[in-house]
């Protein structure tokens, strides 16, 4: 992040185009210290008695720093950002190799956390030509076994978890090779719950995909503006096709562009190619609707 980038983040917030939240959000992104952001943001916030002035601050001439890899034509990697606590946060970032700016898309993890299927589909995502990151939530933990997973979703924070989407949503937005002004979020699993979840407290979304997500009641759908694409497998045990309907229904009686696909034969995880549920012809269909899907709302891609 330059000088200049900065400036913008404080002409921005001054004049009414970012909230507090998203400024301290991106401030601390591009500056890499959440003090520095605190400070800025007393700079350029103005007293009763005193209007705004201009804020010089020294920012760091490099990118966000991230250790990893090039793999084919994309460029992989864990990177690291600050949490709206000051907390550091970690997710596994994949953007294509061109160098130019493309749209942002947040990746949310099955119940087994970023584990290697969750870090292909990202892989996969950033060779359509989009810049995808899979926020961490599980900190560190991965698991294989469902009665682990089970018991690590029961342990998790959902409003937490929807907290630090949002704060990966804001590290994506900061980002010089991120373009637009709106991120898009695809889930799985708990990751499909937590992307509806998300659609209900977050503005700055583009697009929501969710994979065989817990449906949202007709009371939560009224939070919602974003676009949705609901992705259902007929034979799912825990999610009957009557609540998927209702929630269409719903999304649509509110104005909200939606589609929704439900695939006859196909369980939960049908697009997990790593699990025994995995049905090809559903997945290879709701891959391409999900391409689709962002490339009409969020643009570009290849």
């Amino acid at each position: 992040m330059d000088r200049i980038y900065v400036m913008q983040l404080v002409q921005s917030f001054q004049s009414g185009g970012l909230t507090r939240r998203q400024f301290m959000s991106r401030a601390r992104a591009a500056l890499g210290s959440a003090a520095l952001a605190q400070q800025l943001l007393a700079a350029c916030t103005p007293t009763p008695a005193q209007p705004p002035r201009p804020v010089v601050i020294a920012v760091p001439s490099a990118s966000a720093p991230m250790e990893g890899t090039s793999e084919e034509d994309v460029i992989t990697g864990m990177v690291e950002y600050v949490g709206e606590d000051g907390e550091t946060l970690t997710g596994y970032l994949a953007r294509p190799k061109t160098g130019e700016a493309a749209p942002g898309v947040i990746v949310i993890q099955e119940w087994w956390g970023l584990n290697e299927h969750i870090k292909d589909v990202t892989r996969r995502l950033a060779r359509e030509g989009f810049v995808a990151l899979a926020p961490d939530l599980y900190h560190g933990v991965v698991v294989s076994e469902p009665d682990e997973a089970r018991k690590l979703v029961m342990e998790l924070d959902m409003a937490a978890a929807i907290e630090e989407i949002r704060n990966a949503i804001d590290y994506l937005q900061a980002q010089n090779f991120v373009s637009g002004t709106k991120v898009g979020v695809v889930g799985f699993c708990m990751g499909g719950r937590l992307s509806l979840q998300t659609a209900r407290a977050e503005p700055d979304l583009g697009a929501v995909v969710a994979f065989y997500g817990s449906p949202l009641t007709p009371e939560e759908v009224t939070d919602v503006t974003a676009p949705v694409l609901g992705l259902y497998g007929s034979e799912d045990g825990g999610i009957p096709v009557s609540s998927v309907r209702a929630m269409e229904d719903a999304l649509k009686q509110a104005g909200i562009d939606t589609e929704i696909q439900v695939y006859e034969g196909a369980g939960h995880a049908f697009f997990n190619d790593t699990r025994q549920s995995y049905h090809p012809e559903a997945a290879a269909d709701a891959w391409q609707r999900t391409l689709a899907w962002f490339r009409r709302y969020l643009g570009a891609g290849s």
